[in-house]
């Protein structure tokens, strides 16, 4: 009887996927792990309770938040969900934190001709990354498991990590941060503390029950959407599927902004934050930096 109730299921699916005007709507709930920030204020004696509330504060936003991903069968649009806030000073300190880090707007892709565009804010400055969709090459695991009543199955990847991303940033062990020829620890500042991973190892939860190439950021390339993924520090997880809404979505490109390309916009955000650190160092952690070059 299960089987039927499946293969009905399945079937319905089907075709809904294939009417000309088929379009769905998931929920994901984005959260990052900041355990090694904490630790790190944790272990510092400068820092106040109320320092360390605001800093919690503006992680929380940063890190915690909830996207709309609206698809049809070959394209789609991931952005976040727009929320009303009262103005306050946690609130401004985490939109400069967010605009200097890279923020981003509008993730749009095209897995027919796997491109995708996303127009991001950084230092004051607004760019439209254009590029071709990554290759991901998914090794296909064993393990099922059910996500809000789908049923989905496991696969792995592992990718080089973006430069551009504050969610690939690592503290430094503290033995690398020592003098070679003293083994005394250096006078760091932020950008002396931490560095960049490598690669980053991808679990993925997709379900062939909605069989659209597509999935939350700039993740695609699995039969069936995929409704869980983790990148070691950041789980994207889906919390509501809406197929044929009443309401479609427009699901367009981004237009706004200067057109560069992933690498370009990579080694701009790399640029400025070595001219941070190299200022910072200049000024005795003075925070200063240039805009607009």
């Amino acid at each position: 009887m299960k089987q039927l109730l499946s293969a009905a299921f399945l079937l319905a699916a089907f075709f809904q996927m294939n009417a000309q005007d088929f379009q769905g709507m998931a929920v994901y709930e984005s959260k990052t792990s900041t355990s090694d920030v904490k630790s790190r204020m944790d272990g510092n004696k400068d820092i106040t309770p109320e320092m360390r509330a605001m800093a919690e504060s503006m992680m929380k936003k940063m890190f915690e938040k909830t996207f709309i991903l609206s698809f049809d069968k070959t394209t789609s649009v991931y952005k976040e969900e727009e929320k009303l806030e009262a103005p306050g000073q946690n609130q401004m300190a985490g939109r400069m934190m967010v605009s200097m880090l890279g923020g981003g707007g509008t993730f749009y892709k095209n897995v027919k001709d796997q491109s995708y565009a996303v127009d991001k804010e950084f230092m004051g400055k607004e760019f439209l990354v254009k590029d071709s969709l990554p290759k991901f090459n998914w090794k296909m695991e064993g393990e099922t498991k059910q996500i809000g009543g789908y049923n989905c199955f496991k696969a792995t990847a592992v990718r080089p990590a973006s430069k551009s991303d504050i969610r690939n940033f690592r503290p430094k062990n503290t033995d690398e941060k020592k003098d070679a020829k003293s083994g005394k620890e250096k006078t760091t500042n932020l950008m002396d503390d931490i560095e960049i991973a490598e690669n980053v190892n991808i679990t993925a939860w997709y379900t062939p029950e909605i069989p659209v190439n597509q999935g939350p950021e700039n993740y695609w390339g699995l039969p069936g959407l995929i409704l869980e993924v983790n990148d070691e520090k950041t789980t994207i997880l889906c919390s509501k599927i809406v197929l044929n809404p009443k309401e479609k979505a427009t699901i367009k490109a981004p237009t706004a902004g200067k057109v560069i390309s992933q690498k370009e916009y990579d080694e701009t955000v790399v640029k400025k934050m070595e001219e941070l650190r190299e200022m910072n160092q200049g000024k005795n952690g003075g925070f200063q930096m240039r805009i607009g070059q």
